[in-house]
């Protein structure tokens, strides 16, 4: 049976939009280690699953996937992103220089 996990992926340090963090992932698990090859040098594996990711809109719909494939699954829940309100005034605030 494969492992997969369900996530969503977090947005990368080279793009500011969240474009690609809405939709939910589901990544198979690396089932043989990687190894250089002997002649180039490139970094590979006969594991062709770990190059698959299907993306889905929700999680009830990857995991409906994952159930009716049977896969093994786990569910990775994302961290709740924390917005602190700032104002350009505040930068100028006669409590920030005290």
């Amino acid at each position: 049976m494969a492992k997969v996990r369900i996530f969503k992926p977090a947005k990368t340090a080279m793009q500011s939009g969240r474009a690609n963090v809405v939709r939910w992932t589901l990544e198979y698990e690396p089932s043989e280690r990687r190894e250089a090859d002997p002649l180039v040098g490139w970094v590979g594996s006969g594991d062709t699953l770990s190059q698959l990711r299907l993306r889905f809109d929700t999680k009830e719909e990857a995991v409906a996937y994952a159930e009716r494939e049977g896969l093994d699954y786990t569910v990775e829940e994302p961290q709740v992103r924390r917005l602190v309100p700032n104002n350009y005034s505040d930068n100028f605030a006669a409590k920030k220089w005290n």
